[in-house]
């Protein structure tokens, strides 16, 4: 069965990214179509790429993205771009990133689009291929004060969407990595 883990892209104090990567996880989990894990890079404690003396959570790192076969990004949108933290867990790995697919999930006041759009360009890089459905949250209308997590009823079909996508091309893209 296939290993996916829906990566949290924010470590900062008061970030929702764990409320929209628990919701993601309980729909994935009723497929039972793959193993879904949340994978929190703040648990990571990864140093800024190049610095010395920090070769054990790189490895914990790199070990964790070797045993899964795609990934679901959540991402809020910071100054039109991902966060600092996300990029810079995306440069600490080159190889375990390759040739696996990935679904990305974003937020904030245009639905983190931006962060998105930025982030599809460094997975392109990374030789992970994003899939085409892209379930986006609007930071005033699917979170209560700016801080609950409250989603509409509607990105439910995206959400599915997505994942069957993510299914789908992580399991062709397993071939390559054999």
């Amino acid at each position: 069965m296939l290993k996916i883990g829906i990566i949290l892209g924010s470590t900062r104090p008061g970030r929702v990214s764990p409320q929209v990567g628990n919701w993601v996880k309980e729909i994935a989990d009723k497929r039972g179509d793959a193993n879904y894990e949340l994978v929190d890079i703040a648990d990571y404690k990864l140093p800024f790429f190049g610095d010395a003396g920090s070769e054990e959570q790189i490895k914990n790192w790199t070990e964790k993205l070797k045993s899964l076969d795609g990934f679901v990004f959540i991402t809020p949108e910071y100054n039109h771009s991902i966060t600092g933290a996300l990029k810079n867990a995306l440069d600490l790995a080159r190889e375990e990133w390759n040739n696996k697919a990935a679904g990305i999930i974003s937020y904030g006041s245009t639905g983190g689009a931006r962060a998105a759009e930025h982030l599809r360009g460094i997975l392109g890089e990374l030789l992970v291929a994003d899939v085409k459905a892209h379930p986006t949250f609007s930071i005033f209308t699917d979170f209560e004060n700016y801080s609950s997590f409250k989603p509409a009823e509607l990105h439910l079909n995206n959400i599915k969407l997505m994942l069957d996508q993510l299914i789908a091309w992580s399991g062709a893209l397993q071939t390559l990595r054999k």
